[in-house]
């Protein structure tokens, strides 16, 4: 076994999470990457340039799709997820599908979002051979929403996180290389309108930026030792990436 030992870093292509608010830019910034093919399940790229498959409107469209990646010949190099938050719709479609209800609030004691795991392991295991087999890229793009987040050492304070159940967002967030936070970049202002109030007002140009590292305000993570903060756009993350798996 001693000579089977691994030693320096073995960088291979980058498993990518990008979530945000609502038209920010994340379509754009994943079909930026080298040479993508999008697994669609919502219809938003109408707008953007780039190799697509069908709307996938099942969960067997999707796992299809990956399968078509991995057994088919082709030149793609990364593929994109999008959106999670409407693949986790068609999960829980065939969750409820396999147990004969109509939504998946009615398998009790959150067992319908624990079955729903299972279905999110074989999406990152086909993702993962793709890794392996083919030496492809992963981005995952995702919707923002705004949580209560319980921190063991403090008061709760809301936060930004991808739009998936938490069992899911936990699954993904963990297998990911980085989970990248899109957002605009917004200044505050406060002025002093007399009689003992204050006008607190949001000002922002319109500059779009990658949050790479945790913040009290949003999730994020990165294995590269990135900037805390890069534009919102590939060939700036580009940059950081080790060769071997640029």
């Amino acid at each position: 076994m001693l000579t089977s030992i691994i030693t320096g870093p073995t960088p291979g292509p980058r498993r990518l999470m990008v979530y945000g608010v609502q038209g920010v830019g994340k379509s754009t910034f994943g079909t930026q990457a080298p040479s993508p093919i999008v697994i669609q399940t919502e219809d938003g790229l109408g707008e953007i340039d780039c190799h697509k498959f069908p709307l996938a409107t099942s969960y067997a469209q999707v796992m299809q799709a990956l399968a078509a990646l991995y057994s088919e010949p082709n030149t793609y190099r990364t593929v994109v997820i999008d959106s999670l938050d409407w693949l986790e719709r068609l999960i829980w479609n065939e969750v409820c599908r396999e147990r004969g209800v109509k939504n998946i609030e009615e398998i009790s004691y959150g067992k319908g979002y624990q079955a729903a795991l299972t279905f999110w392991r074989e999406v990152l295991d086909g993702l993962s051979a793709l890794r392996a087999e083919r030496g492809m890229m992963s981005v995952l793009i995702a919707h923002a929403k705004i949580e209560r987040f319980e921190n063991p050492e403090t008061d709760a304070y809301d936060r930004y996180a991808p739009r998936l159940h938490k069992a899911a967002a936990a699954l993904v967030q963990e297998w990911c290389d980085e989970v990248l936070f899109a957002s605009y970049r917004v200044h505050t202002r406060t002025t002093d309108e007399g009689f003992n109030r204050h006008r607190t007002q949001a000002i922002g140009s319109g500059e779009r930026v990658l949050r790479t590292t945790e913040r009290p305000a949003h999730a994020a993570k990165n294995r590269l030792g990135l900037p805390d903060e890069l534009p919102l756009q590939w060939s700036a993350f580009a940059t950081h990436l080790p060769p071997q798996a640029a």
